[in-house]
């Protein structure tokens, strides 16, 4: 496709294009279903009709890449309402899955009619998949090399002597002449224990929140898998839910969350607050943009004390790759100033932050390093 074709699909062809160049083919057909999408207000768009917006969603994954594709369906969502339409199992089978489709379907979950919620499971399962396939292995290898970094035994026994190790740390003092190597850094094995350290995501399921929650399903589900971490998944909105027992489903686990409704962030703390039973090995990630629907006071006084027990509490503004996210400043501004660090976080750079939060490090100095906006 030439430059001038390319510039006849932007500006959207009629008499104020400035190109006087028509379309034929196939890109004619590009045309139109950009028209239907961009030009709906003047040319009446898709309209109601679902066979009509069915067939555009097969005629946009005809011409344009994935990637163009999630865009346009997202566009869609927005200026022409079709929401409910995702309600009817022909749309599902033709949309092209992302995040934020996802997010949608979360949203509608309870009005999904019965023939159509498999469908729709089967929709986030795609996501799901291609996020565990891009997901997991980064986390693992963060989290667990953090952990074991943090148990090395610096000074064992002879029958807790992790030789392998031992000998590739001591490579360099290996003596030709005896044909042998001097160990003089010993390294062991890392204590036996089932959890070393406890991690609580605390989960605001406001309709604000979608991508994050989508995100954070997954990132519990991997962290759940880790032996030597215990992980609890919370969700809340005016009311608190335990998922933690849904950790090993990530599908089921986000069918479990409802998007929308109130947020209640006093008391999703204080039931963290009370099933957290070792404070100083415990990771609290709060994920919400700190609207509080309830007294602000009281949600104040509870992260507070959390900080006083010795709890690490790190607050997520969203776990996503949306952009900057609106949130509270003034609650921002009291959470930073007891010492929590209050940022928003991509997903690729999450699995660094919770190593670093599970070796004790300085989470404002990792996310100044990261260039993480940090809220002061």
């Amino acid at each position: 496709m030439d430059d001038l074709n390319k510039w006849r699909l932007v500006l959207g062809g009629n008499d104020a294009d400035g190109t006087g160049f028509s379309l034929g083919g196939q890109e004619l057909q590009m045309d139109k279903t950009l028209e239907a999408l961009y030009d709906s207000e003047k040319k009446g768009g898709l309209g109601p009709s679902s066979p009509n917006v069915s067939r555009w969603l097969g005629d946009i994954r005809t011409f344009f890449p994935a990637s163009v594709v999630q865009v346009m369906q997202r566009d869609a969502l927005q200026r022409l309402n079709i929401t409910q339409m995702l309600l009817e199992k022909e749309m599902l089978e033709n949309v092209e899955p992302d995040v934020h489709l996802v997010a949608t379907l979360l949203t509608l979950r309870h009005a999904i009619p019965d023939k159509t919620r498999d469908t729709a499971k089967q929709v986030v399962k795609r996501v799901v998949d291609d996020l565990l396939k891009k997901l997991t292995q980064p986390t693992l290898q963060a989290i667990t090399g953090s952990l074991h970094r943090s148990v090395r035994n610096r000074k064992p026994r002879h029958n807790e002597i992790n030789w392998h190790a031992t000998i590739l740390k001591n490579l360099q003092h290996y003596q030709p002449e005896y044909k042998t190597i001097i160990p003089e850094t010993r390294i062991g094995y890392g204590r036996k224990t089932t959890s070393l350290k406890d991690v609580v995501l605390c989960l605001d399921q406001s309709g604000s929140m979608g991508t994050s929650v989508v995100y954070s399903g997954i990132f519990g589900s991997v962290m759940a898998s880790i032996p030597a971490i215990k992980t609890r998944m919370i969700v809340f909105d005016t009311a608190v839910a335990d998922l933690t027992e849904e950790l090993d489903d990530p599908v089921d686990l986000l069918f479990g969350v409802q998007l929308g409704g109130g947020t209640d962030i006093h008391a999703a703390l204080s039931y963290c607050q009370q099933i957290i039973t070792k404070p100083a090995d415990t990771v609290l990630v709060l994920i919400t943009d700190l609207f509080e629907g309830g007294s602000d006071d009281n949600m104040r006084k509870r992260a507070a004390e959390l900080i006083a027990a010795g709890v690490q509490v790190i607050v997520l503004l969203a776990l996503n790759d949306d952009g900057a996210p609106a949130y509270d400043h003034s609650n921002a501004q009291f959470f930073s100033n007891l010492g929590i660090p209050v940022f928003a976080c991509t997903p690729d750079r999450f699995p660094d932050l919770m190593a670093a939060a599970l070796s004790k490090q300085d989470i404002n100095s990792w996310a100044a390093k990261e260039d993480l906006i940090l809220k002061k």
